[in-house]
C-alpha cells in the first residue's frame, strides 16, 4: 500500500503544480515538454544498471514505450481542448472515469476476481469521481463536443491498461526506471516536434520560468508512474483494486489540497463525492 500511497501523492502534486502555472504565468506547453525531459533524466538517474542507448531498442517493451509517449502528448492536448471547449469539470470526470477500462481489462484478461463488495466499491468509485469533480455551473454539450470527452476517456483508459499489460508481461522490476525514462523520452520527442510545428505559426517563448515549471512538474510526474508500477507488482491488491484506489484517491486528495492551499470552494455535492471515495477505497482495499 505504501507504493500506491506514494503514487497518489505524486499524482496529486502534479495538479498543484498545474494550478501554480497560472499564478506564476508559466507557459504550459513548453513546461510540459521540459517536464518530460526532466522525468526522463530522473529515470536514467535512478536506473542502477549500465545505460546503453543501443540496447534499449532491443527491449521487448521499446515500441510500446514509443506508442505510450505519443499517447501522453495526444491525451494531454485532448484534455486541454476538452477543458477549453466543453468544460474543466467534464475533462476531469472523463479522465478519472477511465478507471473502468483497466478494471474491465483486469477481470476479463487476467481473470481477476471481484467479490460483491468490491463491485459495489468500484460503482461507488465512479459516483465519487463524478460528484467530487462536478461544478455548480452546468455545461450544455453539443453532439460534436461529445467526441472530445469520449476521446479523453478512451485515451486515459488505454494508457493505464497498457502500463499494466507491459508491467505484467515485459518489464523486470530492475527495468522500471529505464522503462519510465524511455516513455518520457518518447513523450518529450513528440512534444518537441509538436512545439516545432506550433512555433512555425506562433513563436514559443523560452524563459527560466517555463523551465523551472517543467522541472517542478517532471519530478512528481516520473514518480507517479514509477510508484504505480511498483504498486501493480504487489500481490496484496489486484490491478482492478490498484487503479480504483489510485484514481479515486487522487480526486479526493487533490480536492483537499485545493481547499487547504488555494481556498477553493467545495460544494455539498463535492463533499458527498469525497465521502463516497473514502467508502469505495475501504471496500476495494479491504474486502
Amino acid at each position: 500500500m505504501i507504493y500506491l500511497a506514494l503514487s497518489v501523492l505524486s499524482s496529486s502534486f502534479i495538479f498543484v503544480v498545474f494550478k501554480l502555472f497560472t499564478r506564476f504565468k508559466v507557459e504550459t506547453l513548453f513546461a510540459i515538454v521540459v517536464n518530460y525531459v526532466v522525468a526522463c533524466a530522473a529515470g536514467l538517474f535512478f536506473y542502477k544498471g549500465d545505460v546503453s542507448l543501443s540496447e534499449i531498442p532491443g527491449k521487448s517493451w521499446f515500441f510500446a514505450t514509443v506508442a505510450l509517449g505519443l499517447l501522453f502528448i495526444l491525451v494531454f492536448n485532448l484534455m486541454a481542448t476538452t477543458a477549453q471547449k466543453v468544460g474543466v469539470s467534464v475533462a476531469s470526470v472523463a479522465t478519472k472515469m477511465s478507471l473502468v477500462i483497466p478494471v474491465i481489462f483486469g477481470v476479463s484478461v487476467y481473470h481477476e476476481e471481484l467479490g460483491p463488495l468490491k463491485v459495489v466499491g468500484i460503482v461507488l468509485a465512479l459516483a465519487a469521481v463524478y460528484f467530487a469533480s462536478a461544478k455548480d455551473t452546468s455545461v450544455n454539450l453539443q453532439k460534436t463536443s461529445f467526441l472530445l470527452p469520449l476521446s479523453v476517456f478512451l485515451g486515459s483508459g488505454i494508457i493505464d491498461t497498457s502500463i499494466k499489460y507491459i508491467q505484467e508481461f515485459h518489464i523486470r522490476e530492475d527495468d522500471y526506471p529505464i522503462f519510465s525514462a524511455t516513455v518520457f523520452a518518447a513523450a518529450a520527442m513528440s512534444g518537441i516536434l509538436f512545439i516545432g510545428f506550433k512555433s512555425s505559426k506562433k513563436r514559443v517563448k523560452i524563459n527560466f520560468r517555463n523551465i523551472l515549471g517543467g522541472i517542478a512538474l517532471g519530478v512528481p510526474n516520473y514518480f507517479s508512474i514509477y510508484f504505480l508500477l511498483k504498486a501493480l507488482q504487489q500481490d496484496s491488491l489486484n490491478s482492478a483494486s490498484v487503479f480504483t484506489i489510485n484514481n479515486v484517491a487522487i480526486v479526493m486528495f487533490s480536492t483537499l489540497l485545493g481547499i487547504v492551499l488555494f481556498k477553493e470552494h467545495i460544494s455539498a455535492k463535492n463533499w458527498g463525492g469525497i465521502g463516497l471515495a473514502v467508502i469505495s477505497i475501504l471496500l476495494v482495499a479491504f474486502f
